[in-house]
């Protein structure tokens, strides 16, 4: 089982090898691909699509035929095909109901803070307005030293920063073997990895050279896996030169599939307990303590200090009046608002702020020690 049917939030990476055919772009795979999407919609899924083909599809607007081109040569390229890309993926859309949102990322918008809010924010309103995100990496400003250089990397983080709960990666290959299986017939399939071992590693071969595109390979779809892996989330790796790629996963059809290590709210909170260093504390009463053990938000009505300075979204302790940590979370507010709001009621906020962002510390973003963790 691949877990596609059971998932709320599914991220597709599809490849150039798919996108862009050899006069433009491939308009019969997108036209069936989008109706894989559109049932998949329609059955109150969410679905993201990393999408790949801009630079290659550049390259036949701009006539340049030879293979090797400069980091500028790639972001003309790719300024030139970015349109051409969305306006394939809006008309393979359009005829089921579906709008296309372009977003263009680089990685500083999975890794710096404040720019994975902001992506996150404009990732979660898309899919709640019922758009079909087409994500790419920003190649036309991105330099060698802050790019991905691959989207099955950038899928990955996707997954990761929108806790999607399957990753499905397109490939020219059915799946991971314990070799090349267009070298070796020997070649034995692995229909489901749970470790990612070193053994497993090796198997990976080079990105597909007889397509001509892509940058990819088996070895970044590990190494993509292996990302998504750790934030709970499972990656299929499939054979994506077929009409419907994602129904074929659902009928059974050859594919690996590689579990994820943890659950998508353990992987989350794990990431904020351990990976955010915190930028200030907020101080609760007893009340608020007993509600927080109880998995409850922190509301401002509990809160009765702010220490540090920080800034919305920024990490901050959640101690108790005696000083002992409680637990750690993502403030809804910055410091200076948080002093304002202490000990208010909810419906009092935006009276003092003009506006409201809810509990100060939402439960989902909050991880507890494991002594006051809700049994």
């Amino acid at each position: 089982m691949s877990g596609l049917t059971q998932a709320k939030r599914v991220v597709v990476k599809v490849g150039s090898a798919l996108v862009a055919g050899p006069d433009g772009p491939d308009r019969a795979w997108l036209a069936a691909f989008a109706a894989d999407l559109a049932r998949l919609n329609a059955r109150g899924q969410q679905v993201l699509v990393v999408s790949s083909g801009a630079v290659a599809l550049g390259r036949r607007r701009l006539s340049i035929s030879r293979k090797a081109l400069t980091l500028p040569e790639k972001q003309a390229c790719a300024a030139a095909g970015q349109s051409a890309l969305m306006r394939a993926w809006e008309e393979a859309l359009e005829p089921h109901g579906l709008a296309a949102a372009q977003v263009l990322l680089t990685r500083d918008d999975t890794e710096v803070r404040r720019r994975w809010l902001n992506a996150h924010a404009t990732l979660s309103t898309l899919l709640a307005l019922g758009c079909i995100p087409v994500i790419n990496e920003n190649d036309t400003v991105v330099t060698e030293e802050i790019r991905y250089g691959d989207n099955d990397r950038l899928a990955a983080r996707v997954a990761q920063m929108i806790g999607a709960d399957v990753l499905v990666l397109l490939s020219d290959i059915d799946g991971l073997y314990t070799a090349d299986p267009r070298h070796d017939p020997d070649a034995r399939h692995l229909p489901r990895v749970s470790h990612l071992t070193p053994e497993i590693e090796a198997m990976a071969g080079g990105a597909n050279a007889r397509a001509g595109v892509g940058t990819g390979g088996l070895a970044t779809k590990i190494a993509a896996a292996r990302i998504a892996q750790g934030a709970g989330c499972a990656t299929v790796i499939t054979l994506g030169r077929r009409p419907s790629p994602l129904a074929a996963i659902e009928d059974g059809e050859t594919a690996t599939v590689i579990e994820p290590s943890v659950s998508v709210t353990a992987a989350y909170k794990a990431w904020i307990a351990g990976s955010l260093a915190p930028s200030g504390a907020v101080v609760v009463d007893a009340g608020a303590a007993r509600a927080l053990s109880t998995g409850k938000s922190l509301l401002a009505a509990g809160v009765r200090a702010v220490e540090g300075r920080f800034g919305k979204g920024d990490a901050v302790r959640v101690v108790d009046e005696a000083g002992l940590e409680i637990g750690r979370g993502l403030a809804r507010y910055d410091a200076a608002d948080a002093e304002k709001i202490c000990g208010l009621k909810s419906d009092a906020i935006e009276a003092v702020l003009g506006f409201t962002s809810g509990p100060l510390i939402h439960a989902d973003d909050l991880a507890l020690t494991p002594t006051r963790a809700p049994a």
